[in-house]
């Protein structure tokens, strides 16, 4: 089956943020699969990945040495030191061959990138996912065992603040149910909600 053609209409930057463990990436994974003609930035990171994950299709694995060079080249629209260990970025050239050719791009970034995307695009449109609740935020962190208790403690912190970050975006959606999540995040894209 061949892909979509991208929606009539100006392309447009949809930046999807929140804390940590929200399910940003599960979120995006299901925009990727059902809706094709939506084009997802693979953010690069320093972190290692996680069991499941895959370089190019999840993240673009780097190490320290190449985020460097991606730095120093101007390669990235935004980056920033995450939970105070890995750094993170959006590669740029991805995102502008996007948008050149037409197709909404969504942007899974965390909140420190999301307010540089802001410089950089103010005109893209900024999506906090948020969890149900605090309990619910915990136990999906928790319940995915990726992290030790120092790590999950680190993002836990890193989660109180960045809940905070709420008020500074467009629109929120709660990730009560990922798919309905999905729905919501391209419906605010402008783009019709299929099954």
């Amino acid at each position: 089956m061949s892909p979509a053609p991208p929606p009539a209409g100006p392309p447009r930057v949809t930046v999807l943020a929140g804390p940590t463990a929200v399910g940003k990436g599960t979120v995006s994974a299901d925009v990727r699969s059902r809706y094709p003609e939506v084009a997802i930035s693979v953010s690069a990171t320093t972190r290692r990945p996680r069991p499941g994950e895959v370089d190019g299709v999840h993240y673009h694995f780097v190490t320290e040495e190449q985020f460097d060079r991606m730095v120093a080249g101007g390669e990235l629209l935004e980056w920033a030191l995450v939970h105070g260990r890995q750094r993170s970025g959006t590669p740029r050239h991805a995102v502008e061959t996007a948008l050149s050719s037409g197709h909404p791009v969504l942007l899974e970034i965390d909140i420190q990138g999301a307010r540089q995307i802001r410089t950089t695009y103010p005109q893209a449109q900024f999506v906090f996912l948020a969890p149900p609740s605090w309990d619910e935020l915990v136990a999906r962190l928790v319940g995915r065992g990726t992290e030790d208790d120092e790590e999950r403690q680190r993002r836990l912190a890193s989660a109180r603040v960045e809940l905070a970050a709420e008020p500074e975006f467009d629109r929120t959606i709660v990730n009560h149910d990922v798919r309905q999540a999905a729905d919501d995040l391209v419906s605010l894209m402008g783009l019709r909600v299929r099954g």
